[in-house]
């Protein structure tokens, strides 16, 4: 069963004469928040991983070998934020965290 061959248009579309106004309201990203990263890109990449690894592990992947690829990729992330972001909050966190660790809080 085959289906039937729609018939393609052979004029062009018109043109667009439509033109942005300037009293229609902005829409985006408030000033100043461009790039950040909050809340909501953290609850996506949290998703991302845990279904990244739910799939790999489904697909028969060690897991040994999912945590390693996890936890490669959230390097590479917080490598990527930390040289973006001037990093010194994140840096400072992880110094803290290193120093804990030593000193075995």
């Amino acid at each position: 069963m085959s289906l039937p061959q729609l018939p393609l248009p052979t004029d062009p579309a018109p043109a667009c004469t439509c033109t942005p106004s300037a009293a229609a309201p902005a829409r985006g990203e408030p000033d100043g928040t461009a790039g950040r990263f909050g809340p909501t890109h953290a609850l996506i990449l949290l998703i991302a991983f845990l279904g990244l690894g739910t799939g790999l592990f489904l697909a028969g992947t060690e897991l040994q070998t999912v945590f390693a690829l996890l936890g490669g990729c959230g390097a590479i992330g917080a490598a990527t934020l930390t040289a973006a972001g001037g990093g010194r909050r994140l840096i400072s966190v992880l110094a803290e965290a290193a120093v804990r660790s030593g000193a075995g809080k």
